[in-house]
């Protein structure tokens, strides 16, 4: 068996076709959505992440704002900028880039954003919301694309053992809550292995469906997958290659070419996970400038 390819690219060019057809109708009636990304320090893979945001800002039309702090930056100063962030009217979404440096409190951060505008979905009030299925908050940006990916590639979920690698407040716990809820898009049977759990490999081996994000490089290997499973790789990690360009390359948590001729369905990396991330992220501003307008 040789795995289909899930082609993150192309789906996320599908969604941001939606989103750039959702900003034309805002447009046309005289509003723009605005997302502030706040950067503290400039470690290059954040500046990366960050550029890559705002460039997909630009391409749909979305007022873009780029904040970035002094690595020496103070909490204070932080949480000043968020607050005059969150009295902006022209601005939709706020995120902070993660990790930050030391000296910031990135929980203290994340209570600072208004959950209006937390387009993340890490504060408190909007992570409850999706735990129990309310629709009026933000779904966050890498598990809720994954979820698209299922959808839009004809994936059956539905009664389905899926298992998560990874525990993770990004995409593990909350990639769970999605997966469990009751709408047609989701209804698995969820399991969640993490460095604690004892016969890791053994209870992968009988997801249906597999979503690695435990931040290994190349962690799951063809041995863990049962035979027409689909496997979902969040990992993005570098490991040193000399005859890499430069000097790295960057491979998932899965190890792909042998998972790839056991599994019915595969993530590439990069290509898969990474641009649905992008796409939902823009999705997320668009529904909160909707909100915050009163559009339907």
């Amino acid at each position: 068996m040789s795995a289909k390819i899930i082609d993150g690219k192309a789906i996320s060019a599908i969604v941001n076709q939606e989103n750039a057809d959702e900003i034309n109708k805002l447009k046309a009636m005289g509003i723009t959505p605005g997302l502030a990304v706040i950067l503290v320090g400039e470690d290059p893979a954040s500046q990366l992440y960050v550029n890559s945001k705002v460039k997909k800002c630009q391409e749909l039309g979305i007022n873009s704002q780029k904040y970035v702090l002094d690595k020496n930056a103070t909490m204070e100063e932080l949480l000043e900028l968020i607050d005059k962030l969150n009295n902006d009217n022209s601005i939709h979404g706020i995120l902070v880039q993660s990790p930050p440096p030391p000296q910031i409190d990135e929980e203290k951060v994340v209570e600072a954003i208004l959950p209006s505008k937390d387009v993340d979905c890490f504060h408190a009030e909007n992570v409850g919301k999706m735990l129990i299925g309310k629709e009026d908050g933000f779904f966050p940006c890498t598990p809720y694309g994954v979820m698209i990916l299922l959808e839009k590639s004809g994936i059956e979920v539905s009664g389905k053992h899926a298992v998560i690698i990874g525990r993770s407040n990004i995409v593990g716990k909350p990639m769970m809550a999605l997966m469990v809820q009751k709408n047609k898009n989701a209804n698995a049977t969820v399991t969640c292995v993490h460095s604690a759990t004892r016969n890791l490999k053994e209870i992968v081996k009988t997801a249906d469906i597999v979503i690695a994000a435990i931040g290994k490089a190349e962690f799951v290997t063809a041995d863990m997958i049962k035979e027409g499973a689909v496997v979902i790789d969040v990992g993005i990690n570098r490991v040193a290659d000399e005859n890499a360009p430069k000097g790295y390359r960057v491979v998932g948590d899965v190890k792909y070419d042998e998972v790839a001729e056991v599994a019915s369905y595969i993530t590439p990396v990069p290509g898969g996970v990474g641009p649905m991330t992008i796409a939902i992220l823009m999705r997320n501003t668009i529904n909160s400038c909707k909100r915050h307008n009163k559009i339907d």
